[in-house]
């Protein structure tokens, strides 16, 4: 069966992305063996999305399935932008491209030209790139120079990037490359992180321990559930392992960004109420087309 994934002639951010991909039959139904992403005329896929879509196509791409981009503006619609992104340079060279993959990687010729944007890098085990979350911060600082609290800040910011890239490495126990990217969108005054990978999921990983190590929480739904992930610090090591996306969690409330979590099935979106987040003030979206691993965004406002 065909599975076709038709995005809207708009801006495109991890919201129109799901609403996008409930649309279609579910690329990773096991009835589907092709998969083709259309991106008509006046689509522009900005960055949580972009990452999301590179998991998922190289998540396809590996399960032999055969996989189409079809861009309708080619290099002068989002094309050009993913390829300024890095998309290309990640992309399984199995998936199909159409007109034609670009030639060059605009990417590589301009990497780290842009202060405001932060090309897609690589997550691997075996070739971590220790600078990238100075990389990220950098940019935090150049975007929100004119704040008040920049040093405090850039610091709660180079953690969150820390954590979540290193949260990446010790736990997704996959073959494939995770990722992560940043653009401030200077104009909506408003900058967007994305880190993606395409590993076990915080639910595969935590359930199984919960009866032994936080048997209080073991009936919780997996809304509720990813809420004290962030609340409390869990870990299916131990509560005193999980303090990590704790404190990332409280360092991204204090400057009242929203997380967006990405799980198999599951879309939770937090936002902050009262200097924390809670349970009633999580979005929940459930029954998704399957999307290997756990991928996480926050936004936060240029300005205070």
């Amino acid at each position: 069966m065909n599975c076709i994934v038709n995005f809207p002639p708009t801006w495109v951010n991890a919201s129109k992305f799901e609403t996008a991909l409930k649309a279609s039959c579910g690329p990773h139904a096991l009835n589907t063996y092709t998969v083709a992403f259309n991106f008509p005329a006046g689509c522009k896929i900005m960055v949580d999305a972009g990452i999301r879509l590179l998991s998922l196509a190289n998540q396809l791409a590996s399960t032999s399935r055969r996989v189409r981009l079809c861009f309708e503006e080619g290099q002068a619609g989002t094309m050009g932008y993913l390829n300024r992104m890095g998309f290309f340079d990640h992309l399984h060279e199995g998936v199909e491209v159409n007109p034609s993959r670009p030639l060059h990687s605009a990417a590589r010729l301009h990497h780290g030209s842009n202060s405001m944007l932060v090309e897609i890098a690589r997550i691997n085990k075996d070739a971590r790139d220790a600078e990238l979350p100075s990389r990220l911060t950098e940019a935090v600082k150049q975007a929100c120079a004119g704040r008040e609290d920049i040093g405090e800040l850039s610091g709660a910011a180079w953690m969150i990037f820390a954590e979540l890239i290193d949260n990446i490495f010790s736990h997704s126990r996959t073959p494939l490359d995770g990722y992560a990217a940043l653009q401030v969108y200077s104009g909506g005054n408003r900058l967007s992180f994305a880190v993606s990978d395409s590993g076990l999921g915080i639910m595969d990983t935590l359930r199984p321990s919960l009866k032994t190590q936080f048997p209080n929480l073991e009936r919780l739904s997996d809304t509720d559930l990813v809420v004290e992930v962030f609340r409390q610090g869990l870990s299916r090591h131990g509560s005193d392992r999980g303090l990590g996306l704790k404190g990332c969690a409280a360092k991204a409330i204090k400057f009242n960004a929203a997380l967006d979590v990405r799980l198999a099935t599951q879309r939770v979106l937090l936002v902050p109420a009262r200097g924390a987040y809670e349970p009633n003030n999580a979005f929940c979206y459930e029954d998704l087309p399957l999307l290997w691993g756990t991928h996480i965004g926050f936004a936060f406002k240029l300005d205070a």
